[in-house]
């Protein structure tokens, strides 16, 4: 029976990582901001998450709701532990110390290396997922629907298929298609995992184990976290081999598929509000926002002087997110009066390319490798204008920080920087539409052309004001996010399908 849109619905969200306190990127921090979203607006949601040692420190007075010992290969005995977030908010923390009790991160180790238990520790985490959802579950709250997210909690909707009777619906939802949880086929065992499921329409893949198609195939609905990135997906470029899925789940009774964009967290990331910058500001105290400029350049020693714009950059240091066209194009940015704020980690070759451009270009270009908030919070709102050349982008958040902190953004048109990102035009312009820069073709060339064209409005300041309040106008925020996912639910309860 279908639930009124009076009654709240129960969500168990899986998760691999949730922000502050476990966090490699965009997951963590929509894992941390939509559930809260979701409950804001009247829904009942628990996060299904591992108790890695930050969440064990972070809450010692956890209350234990179940064990976890049925048969099931090597993945269990487990027990769950609950804390009371906020009113319908809480946690569920998978603990099992021999998977989650270790020094580095939630997938590698410290010296960068996948754990090599990974296919175990995460198929214990789809299969907590599924039984606290199936009819079977041993708590006293039973979910209206399992949302699952990324390859990690992916296998989930396939245990309830084979191993357990369904009480819930299921989505999954892409946060990045290009990771997609391969393991041997000899490790299906171990999954406890019937030898049907090693099918083309299970969660076999080219002679492996796929975690990712697993939730793919099996799910009552898919998400991605933008609009175009559902489309792009569904294309061989960027569908990693499981274009022709998607595309069949796109197609069926009217979209099993469907893109919707991430929000930020408006609470954590507003420069009215933000204590990691020199001084608040907003649309209407713009010229507030050069002291941050000031302190962004003393803080990592940029010779600043009105006529050089400060281009910000915060990224993993990757392929994916074109860093190779930026390393390019630093020197001829620098040549033409530019300044450059980086932080990041990632490929070790890149990083030590920019470590030499740092050391080449001294207040010219400043580069730290890793990771700081306070300092990405400085860059978002000190720089003029900020780079993100990605070569494919399911949503991003970083665009919507700058465009939320009046820094208009230099982005590749796609996914979702292509949703959230208005090329700056005459015509865009006039119509107040008009919020940062965009070009298409993956090259240094196309990069240095948009970015020479950016800093020609920036030296207009009647039309660079015309963006940053473009950009500063729209409500980045969770609420629509989380009506819209609201609505998804509804939709795959049985009596709406």
């Amino acid at each position: 029976m279908a639930l009124s849109d009076a009654t709240p619905l129960r969500i168990l969200f899986a998760t691999p990582e949730i922000a502050p306190w476990v966090k490699t990127g965009g997951l963590g921090d929509v894992s941390a901001a939509l559930p809260a979203a979701l409950a804001e607006a009247g829904l009942e949601v628990r996060v299904l998450v591992p108790a890695y040692p930050a969440l064990l420190a972070a809450f010692p007075q956890r209350s234990l709701v179940a064990r976890l010992d049925q048969p099931g290969g090597q993945l269990l005995p487990a027990a769950i532990s609950h804390v009371e977030l906020r009113p319908r908010l809480g946690l569920l923390l998978l603990e099992c110390p021999a998977c989650y009790e270790r020094h580095g991160g939630p997938y590698q180790d410290r010296t960068g290396l996948d754990w090599a238990d990974n296919a175990m520790r995460f198929g214990l985490l789809s299969k907590a997922a599924a039984l606290l959802a199936s009819r079977e579950t041993p708590l006293d709250w039973r979910p209206d629907v399992l949302h699952c997210n990324d390859w990690q909690t992916a296998l989930a909707p396939a245990y309830l298929r084979y191993r357990h009777a369904p009480g819930a619906a299921t989505v999954t939802t892409i946060h990045n298609l290009a990771f997609q949880g391969l393991f041997p086929a000899a490790s299906r065992e171990a999954l406890d995992l019937p030898p049907a499921a090693m099918a083309l329409d299970g969660v076999e893949f080219y002679g492996r184990i796929s975690f990712l198609k697993a939730g793919l195939q099996h799910s009552d609905r898919l998400t991605t976290v933008s609009p175009t990135y559902a489309r792009e997906i569904c294309e061989p470029e960027h569908g990693f081999g499981l274009d022709g899925l998607l595309s069949y789940r796109r197609d069926r009774r009217g979209g099993d598929l469907v893109g919707i964009l991430n929000g930020i967290d408006t609470a954590e990331w507003s420069p009215a509000t933000d204590r990691s910058i020199a001084a608040p500001y907003s649309a209407r105290s713009l010229a507030l926002k050069q002291l941050s400029r000031a302190a962004l350049g003393e803080r990592l020693g940029l010779d600043l002087d009105a006529d050089a714009p400060v281009l910000g950059i915060i990224s993993r240091i990757t392929l994916q997110k074109g860093v190779d066209l930026l390393i390019e194009a630093a020197p001829t940015l620098v040549a033409r009066g530019a300044r450059l704020a980086v932080l990041g980690s990632g490929d070790a070759g890149m990083e030590a390319a920019w470590r030499d451009l740092a050391a080449a270009h001294r207040g010219r270009i400043a580069v730290r490798i890793g990771f700081d908030e306070s300092l990405a919070h400085l860059i978002e709102a000190g720089a003029d204008m900020f780079l993100m050349p990605s070569r494919f982008e399911p949503c991003g958040l970083n665009q919507m920080y700058s465009l939320a902190y009046g820094t208009p953004p230099v982005v590749r048109a796609t996914g979702g920087l292509a949703d959230t990102v208005v090329d700056c035009t005459p015509a865009t312009l006039a119509n107040g539409t008009a919020n940062g820069f965009s070009f298409v073709p993956a090259t240094t060339h196309a990069l240095l052309a948009t970015v020479e064209r950016a800093i020609e409005a920036w030296r207009a300041p009647e039309a660079w004001r015309s963006l940053q309040r473009n950009g500063m106008a729209r409500d980045w925020g969770w609420d629509a996010p989380a009506r819209q996912y609201a609505d998804l639910y509804r939709s795959c309860l049985p009596a709406a399908r």
